[in-house]
């Protein structure tokens, strides 16, 4: 399952880009106008850091899934050697991350 590894660590990757981004970059809100397209980004969109928390939710259910997949390979390895793809696992991360959203 070395696509999992792989999709953890971009995934990773990227939100330690966007930490750094974070940390480093300062913007000064008191002179936007709301007819500017680059003001209307930094308001909705770096202000609010909503893909620094996007890539911090998907890297915990990387890693739940991960984790489960490790477990069944540990506790039912003939199982899992020939019924497990890589799609299943990816398919329910998706389908954990979209439980998660509706329950909240």
């Amino acid at each position: 399952m070395n696509i999992l590894i792989v999709n953890q660590s971009t995934v990773d990757l990227c939100a330690s880009f966007f930490t750094l981004m974070i940390a480093l970059v300062e913007v000064d809100g008191t002179h936007m106008s709301r007819d500017s397209l680059y003001d209307q980004f930094v308001c909705r969109i770096w202000l609010t850091r909503i893909p620094l928390w996007a890539l911090l939710g998907t890297s915990t259910y990387g890693i739940v899934i991960i984790a489960l997949e490790r477990y069944i390979a540990a506790i039912y390895p003939l199982w899992h050697n020939v019924r497990t793809n890589v799609h299943h696992f990816l398919l329910a991360r998706h389908t954990l991350r979209g439980c998660v959203r509706s329950w909240q």
